[in-house]
């Protein structure tokens, strides 16, 4: 029988698909978790490097600018290495650039560190989504992807709990070295448990697409520069950042230009005239920007506006990862039962109602008023996540799942760092508008203005000056109206986030529906 007869039936593996996950979702989590549990550590990097936060925020995005330019790349190397010694190759070289970060000494070093992990870690996902995808038979998937969510879920969540307390009971460095241990046990139960199905064994004669390589690093850095620095440089009110992200969308066309007219390309594109590949990966970068954006806000209200350390911020995110746990285990057992459709559509309505509930939070809200809604996530990001990866991919024959989970985790990687810059993008400009708006009832032809300055400046006349007293009593209230600004610029975030959770709902439609099977 051929390999492309092998490849359009259910190639089995030797052993129990079960006992293949145990090394795959160990290199998944710790991949993961590295994507967010250097976020609170971060300031402390900083001051450990003498550098400034806008130099050490390049050791996050260096990081994802790396992991970005692999990903495509993924069925190109699988081919080259054979596809199970490419993973191993993977998840050695992110343990080895895992303890350089630990032991780097400076700013510099530490950046090349995690260009290095990001190298490593940009071949863990697609690979082991795609083996995961092949080693079990269609009716076992569900329950094969909710496995596989928990980890691209619950790590995130985790990642600045753990993060926040390593770093406050160790050192920073730690955060890195328990990769490393992980990742040796991970590469040697890999090599000793996966199997290459025979469409995914090394080949013969195969090329890279040197050129395209060129175009798509030029275009990931540039718009990871222009993402990063935007917000600060005023984003298109900067000649430089116009130049820059004109180099971007030069290098993306040329990059998609080479990729359909190169027959060796990277990534083949030809998989988007699947109408469920396409709308369901557009739905899975939505949902991705949604989550990391989420993950960035929260706990900065939680700080900034509450009060919280960063280590209780980090722990009320944990009734998300909760939600999810529940969600996955009830989308693995129903999931052969019903319309996959019908539960990505209740997970996206719970994803948006609870934005929506985070969007009518104030400042004087109970720990249950974070707890609810962020359980009620939780569960959305469950029962959304899972059915809609196996409906994008259920009508894809197996020899195109490589291929195929690298362009998501592409398009997924670059909707995480569009997320996360637009969320700090709007934090910024809709406290300003805010803030023009509020500012013109404090005048002296405003009543309760008048009272508010009068009754303060009152209160402060026994400890000092009058005129002291009065100018105190106007920077008190401008502090209250930044407050006030600050917070609803918050609010308008989340309710966006979670309106754009409710508009990508009818894209489902469009989609076939998974057949049943016995």
């Amino acid at each position: 029988m051929s390999e492309n007869q092998i490849s359009q039936q259910e190639w089995q593996p030797s052993i129990n698909p079960w006992i293949m996950v145990i090394p795959v979702m160990l290199a998944v989590f710790i991949y993961v978790l590295d994507g967010t549990i250097g976020n609170v550590a971060l300031p402390h990097m900083a001051g450990s490097f003498s550098a400034t936060r806008d130099e050490s925020m390049w050791i996050l995005t260096s990081y994802l600018i790396a992991a970005g330019i692999v990903i495509p790349a993924v069925d190109f190397f699988s081919k080259l290495f054979g596809r199970k010694n490419f993973f191993i190759i993977s998840i050695l070289m992110f343990t080895i650039s895992s303890m350089l970060c630990g032991l780097a000494k400076n700013i510099e070093f530490m950046i090349f560190a995690r260009i290095l992990q990001g190298f490593g870690g940009g071949g863990i996902l697609p690979i082991s989504q795609a083996v995961m995808l092949e080693s079990f038979p269609k009716e076992k998937r569900a329950l094969a992807m909710a496995v596989f969510g928990m980890g691209i879920i619950i790590a995130p969540i985790l990642g600045p709990v753990m993060g926040g307390w390593i770093t406050d009971n160790w050192t920073w460095p730690w955060i890195f070295y328990i990769n490393i241990p992980l990742g040796c046990i991970a590469a040697i139960l890999s090599k000793k448990l996966i199997e290459d199905p025979p469409y995914a064994k090394r080949q013969k004669n195969v090329k890279i697409d040197a050129l395209g390589f060129f175009y798509l690093t030029v275009w990931l850095i540039s718009l990871q520069v222009v993402l990063d620095k935007g917000n600060n440089a005023d984003w298109f009110n900067a000649t430089w950042i116009r130049w820059t992200f004109g180099v971007s969308l030069v290098a993306c066309v040329l990059f998609f230009r080479s990729q359909i007219r190169n027959k060796n390309s990277l990534i083949d594109l030809s998989i988007f005239k699947d109408r469920n590949f396409s709308a369901g990966t557009f739905i899975q970068v939505v949902i991705q920007a949604v989550l990391y954006a989420s993950l960035a806000i929260l706990p900065q209200f939680l700080q900034n506006m509450m009060g919280y350390t960063a280590f209780l911020s980090g722990a009320a995110m944990m009734p998300r990862g909760f939600g999810s746990m529940i969600s996955m285990v009830l989308v693995g057992t129903i999931s052969n039962k019903v319309d996959n459709r019908l539960l990505v559509i209740l997970g996206l309505s719970l994803i948006g109602a609870s934005s929506l509930a985070f969007g009518a939070l104030n400042l004087q809200i109970a720990n249950m008023n974070i707890v609810i809604p962020n359980f009620i996530m939780g569960m959305g990001m469950g029962l959304s996540m899972i059915p809609i990866m196996n409906l994008s991919v259920d009508t894809l024959r197996n020899d195109q799942m490589t291929n195929a989970t690298g362009i998501q985790n592409l398009l997924k990687n670059i909707g995480s760092a569009i997320g996360t810059s637009l969320v700090a993008t709007m934090l910024t400009r809709y406290a300003q508008v805010h803030q023009y708006m509020m500012v013109g009832v404090m005048n002296d032809l405003n009543p309760a203005f008048i009272e508010r300055m009068q009754s303060t400046a009152g209160a402060l006349m026994q400890y000092t000056q009058t005129a002291v007293a009065q100018y105190m009593a106007q920077y008190s209230l401008y502090r209250q109206l930044i407050q006030q600004s600050t917070l609803w610029a918050f609010i308008d975030s989340f309710r966006i986030f979670g309106l754009l959770c409710f508009g990508v709902i009818p894209l489902l439609f469009f989609m076939k529906k998974i057949k049943k099977t016995a």
